[in-house]
């Protein structure tokens, strides 16, 4: 079996087991705002194809158009329920359909907004989008609190680009010059321990 079908598998078998924690989480999400329970936004994919990654909504119904494009702590756009999801990553959960369709992977860089991905330098926008966007990554991992980072900028939009977006892109490179079954598992297993409140990162080789 080759990776692709096994994380295909993976991801159908997590699909099915997550799905009464989707539907409670759905059901949050109606009684605390009205709208719609999943949000979708266009993310740049592998080989620069545009596509909808899907997510538990965590802002009022329109928010998320109306600021910048990222989100810091304290942010007035994010529901009661939404910041609780938003601190267990419970929002990304609907991105196992994303892995499902093809879109994304379990591991890869985090896909970013189009005028994001605009800013990247050519040589490593080709590396970067060499491969499909992950569920989780380097990144993630490193920057677990990036919320709460970017709430005490002055400006977190810039504080994002100027700063966190330039060592996210780093983390992309060394993870696809590095990338292998090895590392994907381990990055796995780091996701899953962060969110059980061990936090660590893979040491990838190189880096």
């Amino acid at each position: 079996m080759d990776w692709r079908a096994g994380e295909f598998l993976v991801a159908l078998i997590l699909a099915a087991l997550l799905a009464p924690v989707g539907l409670l989480l759905a059901f949050a999400i109606r009684m605390d705002s009205p709208g719609p329970v999943l949000f979708g936004q266009r993310r740049v994919g592998r080989g620069g194809r545009p596509f909808t990654i899907w997510k538990f909504r965590t802002m009022r119904t329109g928010a998320a158009g109306s600021g910048p494009g990222v989100t810091a702590d304290g942010d007035r756009r994010i529901t009661r329920t939404g910041r609780w999801l938003r601190r267990l990553k419970l929002d990304e959960l609907p991105q196992l359909w994303n892995v499902l369709a093809g879109d994304m992977s379990l591991v890869g860089p985090r896909p970013e907004l189009p005028e994001y991905v605009g800013l990247y330098p050519e040589a490593i926008r080709r590396k970067v989008l060499s491969v499909r966007p992950g569920l989780t990554d380097l990144a993630t991992l490193t920057f677990i609190d990036e919320s709460r980072e970017l709430g005490q900028a002055a400006d977190p939009e810039r504080h994002y680009v100027e700063s966190l977006l330039p060592r996210k892109l780093e983390l992309a490179v060394r993870y696809v010059d590095h990338r292998s079954f090895s590392l994907d598992l381990r990055i796995l297993l780091a996701t899953l321990s962060s969110l059980l409140g061990w936090r660590w990162v893979p040491r990838v080789d190189g880096g």
